[in-house]
């Protein structure tokens, strides 16, 4: 990867288009949670989304090895794949720009008392 793409993100391009090309050899119900799934992920990522990138290529595995071995989507992400998300994100530590914001806020705001 260059200078040029990793500041325009023509890596990332470039790799989002792979997964979907990945995701459109899954069942149909397995699309569907995968367009769910992007939604959500995306909502938690930081300003430029390279933090989720990883998140969502291990997704993209999961639901590829799930469908092979013929599991139903529901067995897999269970009810509430905003939840499951949520989850994921969590585990993996990714903060979108809001909690990082959040906590420079917070860091001033103790600066500015004594703490």
């Amino acid at each position: 990867m260059n200078f040029l793409e990793k500041i325009t993100g023509g890596d990332m391009t470039k790799e989002f288009k792979s997964f979907e090309v990945r995701a459109k050899k899954l069942p149909a119900d397995y699309q569907a949670a995968w367009e769910k799934i992007n939604v959500n992920l995306w909502e938690q990522s930081d300003f430029t989304g390279r933090n989720i990138m990883p998140i969502i290529e291990g997704v993209l595995g999961l639901l590829e090895e799930s469908a092979a071995d013929g599991q139903d989507i529901e067995e897999v992400l269970g009810d509430d794949i905003k939840g499951f998300c949520s989850a994921l994100v969590g585990e993996e530590e990714a903060k979108s720009y809001r909690d990082k914001w959040r906590q420079q806020l917070n860091s001033n705001v103790a600066k500015k008392l004594g703490k």
